[in-house]
Formats: C-alpha cells, structure tokens, sequence
C-alpha cells in the first residue's frame, strides 16, 4: 500500500460497451510526507553503521526539512565537515532535538512521554539488547537492537499501529540502508533501519506486530543490526516501550504480542466474466498471493510477487475480464500475468503507487501510478505517451471505476481520515467536476466495483481490522445511498 495495494478498475467483455471497472484500491497509501529519514553513519561503534568517504569542503550544509507531501532526501551518503570528519548536524532530514547531537543521553533532559502506544519492534517474548552511543547519528536517541544468538534475517515487527508511509528498498542504498517509516498520526513515527528485507509496501496499513522485514546491515552498517527511531514531528526522542521510557545499554524481552504477521490488501474485479465484480485480497505472505471469493466454492488462489510488491488488477488481453499484476517498487516494474504469460512493464518512480484502467476507452487496459509527493496520476496511454492528473493531496488513496459507463476509466481519491470519497467526471459538455461521497469509517481501504454488472462502478471499503467489505449502491450526483452489503474476507489486522 498500500499504502496500497492497488486495484485496478474493470473493463468488461467486448461486447459490452459499458465497461464496469474494478478497484484500484491500495490500503493505505499515505504520502511519505511524513520524516523522511536522512542520510547518516555512526562512527563510534564496532558492530553499527560503517561512514562514508569524506566530503568535500563547503558541501556539508544541512539540507531543508521535506515539506508535506515529499520526502526529505532519505538515502544520501552522510554529511561530512570540511576537515572529512562527520558532522552529524550536516545530515538531510534526520532531526535530532536541540543540543542532542555529539552530546551523551545522559546530559540530555528526558522528552515527553509519546502518545503512540509503542512496543519493541519484535516478536513477542524475544530479549534483544539497545544501545546508543555519543555522536550516534542522527541522534543519540536512537537505539541500535543486537540479538544474543544473531541479528541477520530475524523478524523486525511494527512498534505500533499506523500507516507506512517510507520504503526505501535496494541492495545498494547508503545510510539508513533498506528501511522503513510508519506514521502512527499525532506527528509521530517510527523508523526501522539497516534492513535485509522489506515485506511491506507504501501506504500499506500495519498493526503493532505486523512484519515488516528481516534485520539486515544494508547501507552504512559494519554488521547486523536494527536502527531504531521513535519521532514527533520529525526530532528523533526517547524511545518507550509498553508505557516505560527504555533504558539505554540494557536488554528487554519484547511484550509485542498478539497481531498477524502479514495484512491483507483488498481488491475487486470481474475475473470470471460474470459481469459483476468479485471481491478479493492480495495476502503478503511468502510467496505473496491472490485470494479470490467464488460464489459456492472455495476461494481461489493466484501465486504473484513477494510480500514487498503492491498489487493491481487490469484486462491485460482484453478480453473483459481482470487479470492480476503486481509493481516491484524498487525496480518500478510492472509484471502483468495473463494466465502462464508475464509482461514486464517499467513505469514511474519507486514511491508511486500503481493503478491500471481502460484510459482511451477500447481494447486492452493501461497501467498508471500516483505520485502522493504531487498529488497527480500519471497515466501512460497505449501510444506509450503520459498524461498528468492533478486530483486530491499527498494523503488520499487512489480508487479508479467508471463512473458513468461509457466504458472509459476514471478517476477518483479517498480521503481516510473523513472517510470520503472524491471522484472525478465529465457533464456532457466534458467540462470536468468532483462528486464527493462519504462512505466507510476513518482508517477503512477504499475498494471499488462493478457489484451488481449494469456498467457502472459503485464504491465499498474494507476494514483492516474487522476484514468485513462493505458495499455501497450505485453513485448518484446527489450522494443517494442504495442498498449496503456487507462481506467478511481476508484476514484482519489485529
């Protein structure tokens, strides 16, 4: 995801002009607006972070903070001042709190209590060491987590609830290394670095205890280990877990207990050729797969991708039914499947979120992204050329459908926050106008499809944590609500 995990509208058979269009869906794909982590090496320790050769003089300014909407300049070599030595007030987007850097905890006066209910970013009852160190960057607040019998390839888990909001993934990447952010709302996140997996995607919604990786010693780490990081607003602070402030150097058994390790991302399309859409979610497990409701019969399962990819659904062939697909983030490669058959397709930037739809109206589906950093989709017609939509803020989920079927595919955002859908059209003139729809509960995915065949889209969501979809009846101008149906598939999140 989402964030999130995204669907992709539904086309219908040929002989239907009115094409139905499935949901591009994508839980929870939050702009990575949020702390973009910085760039950094730790310098003073034997088993961390490894530096990076010197800079030259003068270019060890600091770098402005990311604004809402666009990352900080996360993975660039750590800053050095113009003697080679590193300066940790040089690193981009990294925050430390005032007084903090080059100085002991212990000199530093204790932050706040945070709000987030944090737990330690391990399964539960495993005891894992956490230390810190002077000149630790970006922040001697930070704890670096060592296991007794070996760090490499052990579970890392989400201290707490929220949306992921920053994966930046790559065998190659400096500082932080493959790492992961998630917002956790009130101005607070946490930060998980040094990964030697991702198993999650952008906008993805995660419970305390979701896995999100494996512990690594990618980018500026002379060894296995965790980097962690509890921030507000972006300063790094004094980390907590269940309801005490963790005491540096010292060991701790994990009481992060009771959530799944994978969470299911939903989806919708017509893939049986039954003119209505079914419902369905795409499972990050190991190998990551499609798990499809069939009426009277158990679900079906489709092996894709690996826990890391997000999830799309296009007529690839069109023939008027769905096909799945995933993008690989890190490569910005589409794989669409069409039976045995895989076309690779490579479209956008690594943090885009994928969609897919019939954008001229004939033959078979497009692919497309949104980028939250710009609040635009990005469209790439069967000519190959692009086309930029402006619609919603870095915050909104992407949703597609064919909102008056004419068998064209349009777009829309959804607001989680409000739980509201906002939807893009044309009156007959072709004069473009918004419709806004509420629908759903705060934190629920958008999903969108054709539910009852007639060539419209109709809107629905589904809830992370009662894995209950709920479908709406069809759109009017005015807002009118048909008749809501309700379905339990997947698993839920907590």
């Amino acid at each position: 995801m989402y964030r999130p995990q995204h669907r992709a509208p539904i086309r219908r058979r040929p002989t239907l002009r009115h094409a139905s269009v499935a949901a591009v869906g994508a839980a929870a794909l939050v702009a990575a607006a949020v702390l973009g982590p910085s760039a950094y090496a730790d310098t003073q320790s034997h088993f961390t972070h490894q530096p990076s050769k010197p800079g030259k003089p003068g270019k060890g300014k600091p770098a402005k903070p990311g604004k809402p909407g666009k990352p900080d300049n996360a993975g660039d070599d750590d800053a050095h001042d113009a003697n080679g030595h590193h300066d940790p007030s040089a690193t981009n987007g990294g925050k430390s709190l005032p007084g903090d850097v080059g100085l002991n905890l212990a000199d530093l006066r204790p932050t706040a209590p945070p709000a987030t209910p944090y737990e330690m970013p391990f399964p539960c009852s495993e005891t894992w060491s956490g230390s810190t160190r002077s000149g630790h960057s970006p922040s001697v607040r930070a704890v670096d987590f060592n296991y007794p019998g070996g760090d490499l390839g052990k579970p890392v888990v989400s201290a707490a609830a929220g949306t992921v909001v920053t994966v930046v993934v790559g065998p190659n990447k400096p500082s932080y290394g493959q790492y992961v952010v998630v917002d956790h709302g009130n101005g607070e996140s946490s930060l998980y670095g040094h990964l030697d997996s991702v198993l999650v995607s952008l906008g993805q919604v995660v419970q305390t205890g979701t896995q999100l990786g494996t512990v690594g010693r990618t980018g500026n780490a002379s060894g296995p280990h965790l980097h962690f990081e509890e921030r507000v607003g972006g300063a790094v602070v004094d980390a907590w877990f269940h309801g005490s402030r963790f005491p540096m150097n010292s060991s701790q058994a994990s009481q992060n207990c009771g959530t799944v390790a994978v969470t299911d991302i939903p989806l919708a399309g017509d893939m049986y050729g039954g003119r209505s859409a079914e419902v369905m979610v795409y499972r990050k497990s190991r190998p990551a797969a499609f798990h499809i409701t069939r009426s009277g019969v158990k679900e079906r399962v489709i092996k894709l991708g690996v826990g890391s990819d997000q999830p799309v659904l296009g007529d690839w062939d069109g023939d008027g039914r769905v096909n799945p697909g995933v993008r690989q983030p890190s490569t910005r490669q589409f794989v669409l499947q069409v039976k045995r058959k895989k076309t690779m397709v490579r479209f956008g930037k690594p943090g885009d979120l994928p969609i897919a739809g019939n954008w001229d109206g004939t033959g078979a589906w497009e692919i497309g992204v949104r980028r939250s950093s710009s609040a635009k989709f990005i469209l790439r017609m069967s000519d190959g050329s692009k086309q930029k939509v402006a619609l919603g803020d870095a915050n909104d989920l992407p949703v597609t459908g064919d909102w008056d079927g004419n068998g064209v595919t349009d777009l829309g955002v959804y607001d989680q926050a409000t739980a509201t859908f906002t939807l893009l059209a044309k009156d007959p003139m072709g004069t473009p106008f918004t419709i806004a729809i509420q629908f759903g509960a705060p934190g629920d995915v958008p999903v969108t499809g054709d539910w009852d065949g007639n060539g419209l889209t109709d809107l629905g969501v589904w809830s992370p944590v009662t894995a209950i979809f709920t479908k709406r009846g069809a759109v009017a101008p005015a807002g009118a609500t048909g008749r809501v149906k309700k379905l339990q598939f997947g698993r839920a999140a907590g």
